[in-house]
């Protein structure tokens, strides 16, 4: 290889670094961004338009909601649609979850933290890998009092949920 490729090569991956931080960054953030709910699309992932800027999905970090096929997705999005649609909020970006998805902290009137209210009501469970212990003792209270999901004598998390759905898919092919 010559020099002169060398040095492309070299600037090619130093570029490629650099967007990667500057991504990184932009994604996730202690910085509180003002925003609007503009749509709900299950009980935890909302549409957010942020000022001047497009719209994005993001997921609330930290939380797990039914499928909308399964027992209490449909109540979970209701919930959420009550609380948060056509509201202004205070949205911290925490990064992407391993399939791309935008994760996000979001604020109603910049306290009321929307993945506390989910799991208050029994419409969520934390996440299943690395739980959040402050959510989790929010989920268990909410388990105890028997709560929106916590009704059912064993609700199915909605992980267990999607590989049930994918190995059935599997079987269908």
């Amino acid at each position: 290889m010559t020099i002169n490729r060398r040095c492309f090569f070299l600037r090619l991956v130093l570029l490629n670094l650099m967007v990667t931080i500057v991504l990184a960054n932009a994604y996730a953030s202690d910085e509180l961004l003002e925003a609007e709910v503009i749509g709900i699309v299950d009980g935890n992932t909302l549409t957010i338009k942020f000022k001047d800027d497009d719209a994005y999905d993001v997921q609330l970090a930290g939380v797990d909601a039914p499928e909308l096929s399964q027992e209490y997705g449909e109540q979970a999005r209701q919930f959420l649609q009550k609380k948060a649609l056509n509201k202004k909020v205070k949205v911290q970006l925490q990064g992407k979850d391993r399939w791309g998805n935008r994760l996000a902290v979001v604020w109603l009137k910049g306290e009321v933290d929307l993945r506390v209210e989910l799991l208050k009501e029994g419409f969520a469970w934390t996440a299943e890998r690395n739980p959040i212990p402050e959510l989790e003792n929010v989920r268990i209270e909410a388990q105890n009092k028997r709560k929106g999901l916590w009704q059912s004598v064993e609700p199915t998390p909605p992980w267990a949920f999607r590989r049930q759905q994918t190995m059935m898919q599997a079987k269908g092919s």
